[in-house]
């Protein structure tokens, strides 16, 4: 018996019984979907996370106050600091530097008011981490040495105070009482590793301390953000960075009283985080396909039961073990193949829809479907189809011809 034959056979056995086998691929069909669909929400969640840490801008490192459990005392960061760091001689590998400092403040105009966060840094801050304008312009340099009353603000705040984001520029707000005018809109930027991006008012930093944050001390600030040359020198400009702080906080290598993340720092825990989820919801849609996989075997036992006189006239008409044995593994391996290439739609709809359902409540991913997840859905479906249908079409092989045709 050929292959094409086996297979013209399987279907029109499976064909005889189309209630029954519907419902055996039924199974395959649901764990196939869940698998595909599982593993796409996973891999969209990672590629969103992921591309929203680099869109904060390119080859950055963060510096922050704080190291190990031995440093019981850090010292703070200063604008100091962040000065020494922007030297080409002692750091050639830093391109640019931008100290800041945030905090939250209640904010009011045309009637209405917000709690939103206000930020204070330099006008590098805001090239390097990607800030683009719906109109008006960046502060300057000039407006930050004249603790000048200006301030960006994001499309959220825009949004909740004068319900549009155009037509701001000149307008006065109010931050913790005192007057700002607005010189610019934020474009959106949308969620990010620290909260929204949206949701924010940037301004010079010597204006956000003495006049909104209230800090006493002129120095200190609660981030330096490293802009680094290019991303090939940021384990060289990490080290820099690390000397520099270092010799000036008078701190041995390992107490080091601050800390240096990079964006891959972030990306690498983002990747772990969401493969250990996706490993999770894949093993979860996994037990669906066992499951699926016992009803075949269910089925085709009972198969083998029903078609034992059948199985018996083949062999009293010169039908090999062998023969038996692949009749009954292609009719597994068919119902397995056909759950499989229909659980892929299924796989790629329920995709689809969770995808829409996040960018309607206002966190936009899309799921992604590759090649090898579709791959390995398909085989393993079939590896089931051909494992659970071992023992049946076993037993249907070893029958003895003329017990099966003796049964009733």
């Amino acid at each position: 018996m050929n292959l094409t034959q086996s297979i013209l056979e399987a279907l029109e056995s499976l064909n005889a019984n189309k209630l029954r086998s519907g419902l055996t691929i039924l199974g395959i069909v649901i764990g196939v979907g869940a698998v595909i669909a599982m593993l796409a929400v996973g891999r969209g969640a990672e590629a969103t996370i992921t591309g929203s840490i680099s869109g904060i801008g390119t080859n950055l490192l963060f510096v922050i106050s704080g190291g190990s459990e031995e440093v019981r005392n850090p010292r703070p960061l200063t604008m100091s600091d962040a000065a020494a760091l922007a030297d080409p001689f002692l750091a050639p590998s830093v391109e640019a530097v931008a100290p800041a400092i945030q905090g939250d403040a209640l904010v009011t105009a045309a009637g209405n008011q917000v709690r939103t966060q206000v930020l204070g840094s330099t006008p590098a801050y805001l090239t390097m981490r990607n800030y683009t304008l719906i109109e008006g312009r960046f502060f300057t340099e000039e407006d930050r040495l004249g603790r000048a009353s200006v301030a960006l603000i994001g499309p959220d705040v825009a949004d909740r105070l004068f319900g549009h984001r155009d037509g701001l520029i000149g307008e006065t707000i109010r931050i913790n009482g005192q007057p700002f005018r607005i010189i610019g809109v934020l474009d959106s930027k949308g969620g990010g590793m620290m909260g929204s991006e949206d949701n924010i008012i940037i301004m010079p930093i010597e204006t956000a301390r003495t006049r909104v944050l209230n800090r006493g001390n002129r120095e200190t600030v609660g981030l330096i953000l490293v802009q680094v040359v290019d991303a090939q020198s940021i384990p060289q400009a990490t080290e820099e960075v690390a000397q520099i702080l270092r010799q000036r906080h008078n701190t041995p290598i390992g107490a080091d009283d601050f800390t240096i993340f990079s964006q891959q720092d972030f990306i690498d825990v983002a990747k772990t985080v969401t493969g250990v989820l996706t490993i999770f919801l894949g093993g979860i849609a996994g037990i669906s396909l066992l499951v699926g996989g016992i009803g075949i075997m269910n089925i085709m036992l009972v198969s083998v039961t029903e078609r034992t006189r059948e199985i018996g006239l083949r062999k009293a008409l010169g039908a090999r073990k062998r023969d038996i044995l692949i009749q009954f593994l292609t009719e597994s391996s068919l119902l397995s193949l056909i759950g499989g290439l229909i659980g892929i739609g299924l796989g790629w709809l329920i995709a689809f829809i969770v995808g829409r359902i996040a960018a309607s409540s206002g966190t936009p991913f899309d799921p992604v479907i590759g090649l090898d997840a579709i791959l390995l859905a398909t085989l393993f479906s079939t590896a089931i189809g051909l494992f659970f249908g071992i023992y049946p079409a076993s037993r249907a092989a070893n029958l003895e011809p003329v017990e099966a045709l003796r049964y009733e």
